[in-house]
């Protein structure tokens, strides 16, 4: 089964890195077939409400991202990692959910020939570090992360969230969560 994994930190082998590592072992156990993307690494222009998709599903930027959304579709499932910055996802990680908007139309042009069809087998997954402990910290993340998968056909599969990681090697210190986390991977698989 094809899983896409999209890491939204700028920081590498940070806590997002480590905690994503160890979902994504997880999933690997339970037979995915895993391709990750650190989109720090890629050229995403933010979404400039043009309205270019509105008629034809298709985002009229020329940029990195318009390799992501042919694998966004074949994957049966996708994760989406960010640290939490202010409540809410990166940056990059923003960027590239405001820019499904043009799958979003292209859902919604399929549904109003009568050509779409839900696939309830493809799911995506929140992965979010935090360092903070606030109650409401992930609140922010797992709304955009709801209907970005929305947005990419996708049912929301859950997420994996964890506070208190404020330096940058504290996730890799956590044994037991990331046990955890590997054991979410493998049951995002079911």
């Amino acid at each position: 089964m094809k899983v896409l994994a999209l890491n939204g930190s700028p920081r590498k082998k940070g806590n997002t890195e480590t905690l994503l590592r160890a979902v994504l072992k997880g999933v690997a156990a339970g037979g995915g077939e895993v391709e990750l993307i650190r989109l720090y690494d890629l050229r995403i222009q933010p979404c400039i409400a043009c309205g270019g998709c509105d008629k034809t599903g298709e985002c009229v930027l020329g940029d990195d991202m318009q390799e992501l959304y042919p694998k966004i579709l074949a994957a049966q499932r996708v994760i989406l990692a960010s640290p939490i910055y202010f409540y809410g996802i990166t940056a990059q990680a923003k960027a590239f959910v405001d820019r499904c908007q043009a799958l979003w139309n292209r859902k919604r042009l399929l549904q109003e020939k009568g050509e779409w069809r839900k696939d309830p087998g493809r799911k995506g997954f929140l992965v979010a570090v935090a360092a903070t402990h606030g109650e409401k910290v992930f609140d922010g993340a797992i709304l955009t992360a709801r209907y970005g998968f929305d947005a990419m056909g996708l049912s929301y599969g859950g997420e994996f969230v964890v506070k208190g990681m404020d330096s940058r090697s504290d996730m890799a210190k956590d044994e037991a969560t990331l046990a955890r986390a590997e054991q979410a991977g493998r049951k995002f698989m079911d």
